[in-house]
């Protein structure tokens, strides 16, 4: 190869799969190879504009068939004019909070998730080194995010020039449909692939959606091949994601599974201690008991009833008792209120899901777009609820054998049924999310 001008001709020809000659010819035909230092490629453009089309169109591609030709993953520059290259790759940081609250230091570690934690650890002091990728699952509330924010804070910090995009599983999807609409889908790809650490938030959302987890498919093998870090979140583990294709569970299970459970009672008392400590007062022994105990499956809601407290304290003037602590456990429990569900919402949450009216699921119909709703409802207030089977009867009008045989129903056909499986886990989700 006589010049860096020679690798870009190269590098041009593997394009015209993509591209048609003309189209590159007419923005690279005066562009300029400036150098290639290590993994570094600069490419000078002719005018600003110039540059700014290489940089939002052709980025990604580029990229791709360079590193093709060299058998290492390369970065490109694009300057113009009388610019001086860069020494340095910029860091950038996409999506990652700022939150001071997002750090190790205050993440609480407990049996339940101590796993997770010395796991998340363990890629932020070594990205890419051990487990990649990085599939954290658990419920809503848990801490899966604090733990992803956690990741990106420590290596935004040891590898500033290192590209961190942070985003949630339906935005990804979202991302994507416009950049469908939009006739733009290689600068989605140009954003993606060019990550140094990709942190995907509830990274089951892109499960049925086909288009989307192709595009991710492709953009998991090229950031996996380059060596960059991956980290997904998840309410379940990949093999029960029925709608997620096969090759998608695969890759996902390369590297490491790490599940966060509840917090246990001594794991929940020594977050609210945290949380209080944190916020610069005191609560009685009694009163963490009594939170602790109330509050079983959500760490947001311990940390919401010990910000309310010390506001009705402080800003109310009132006693830091049991009698007041219980009265503001209701009111936190009021706002998440799909953690502790009542019949009235899951019918509702189940009716706007089938689109068939409470009324009808209530009523005497037999026809099958009333049974099934009717007996995922029974089955789902079962589930829970506390309700038992002749309390869920009076619910429905039915006696509580018919509810039995709802739920058995509804039960035995999950098992088969990888669509109905992922209709109940949908459910449940937006329920807890009401």
């Amino acid at each position: 190869m006589n010049s860096n001008n020679d690798l870009l001709k190269m590098a041009l020809s593997r394009m015209e799969g993509s591209f048609s000659p003309v189209t590159l010819s007419a923005w690279f035909d005066d562009a300029e190879a400036v150098s290639l230092e290590g993994t570094s490629f600069v490419l000078r453009a002719a005018n600003q504009f110039k540059k700014e089309i290489i940089e939002s169109r052709f980025t990604a591609p580029l990229q791709q068939a360079l590193t093709e030709l060299l058998g290492e993953p390369i970065t490109l520059s694009v300057v113009y004019g009388d610019q001086v290259p860069s020494a340095e790759k910029t860091g950038e940081s996409i999506g990652l909070s700022p939150d001071e609250e997002y750090t190790f230091e205050h993440f609480i570690v407990g049996s339940s998730n101590k796993f997770a934690h010395a796991a998340a650890v363990s890629v932020a002091n070594h990205p890419a080194e051990n487990y990649n990728p990085l599939f954290i699952y658990g419920q809503s509330g848990l801490g899966k995010t604090h733990l992803l924010h956690a990741i990106g804070n420590v290596i935004r910090g040891t590898h500033p020039n290192f590209r961190i995009i942070y985003v949630k599983g339906e935005d990804f999807t979202n991302e994507l449909v416009t950049a469908i609409q939009e006739g733009d889908v290689q600068s989605f790809r140009g954003k993606y692939r060019m990550a140094d650490l990709l942190l995907i938030d509830d990274i089951q959302f892109i499960a049925g959606k086909e288009r989307t987890q192709e595009e991710f498919f492709h953009t998991f093998n090229a950031l996996y091949e380059a060596g960059r870090q991956i980290v997904l979140t998840s309410d379940r583990p990949p093999k029960e994601m029925n709608t997620l294709e096969d090759r998608m569970k695969t890759r996902f299970e390369w590297g490491l599974l790490a599940d966060i459970q509840p917090p246990d009672f001594e794991t929940r008392v020594a977050i609210i201690n945290a949380k209080a400590e944190k916020l610069g007062f005191d609560l009685p022994k009694d009163v963490i008991y009594c939170i602790a105990e109330n509050l079983q499956s959500n760490v947001r809601q311990l940390e919401g009833t010990v910000k309310k407290i010390k506001a009705k304290h402080e800003l109310g003037g009132e006693a830091i008792t049991i009698d007041m602590t219980q009265k503001v456990i209701e009111e936190v429990k009021s706002i998440s209120p799909g953690l502790n569900p009542t019949p009235p919402m899951i019918l509702q949450t189940v009716s706007n899901f089938y689109s068939v009216p409470v009324d009808q699921i209530l009523s005497d119909r037999r026809s099958k777009d009333t049974v099934q709703p009717r007996q995922m409802a029974m089955y789902l207030v079962r589930k829970m609820t506390n309700y038992s089977l002749p309390e869920i009867g009076k619910v429905f009008g039915r006696d509580h054998t018919t509810v039995m045989h709802a739920c058995d129903k509804i039960d035995g056909d999950r098992k088969k049924n990888a669509e109905l499986e992922d209709i109940i886990k949908t459910l449940i989700e937006n329920i807890q999310n009401l």
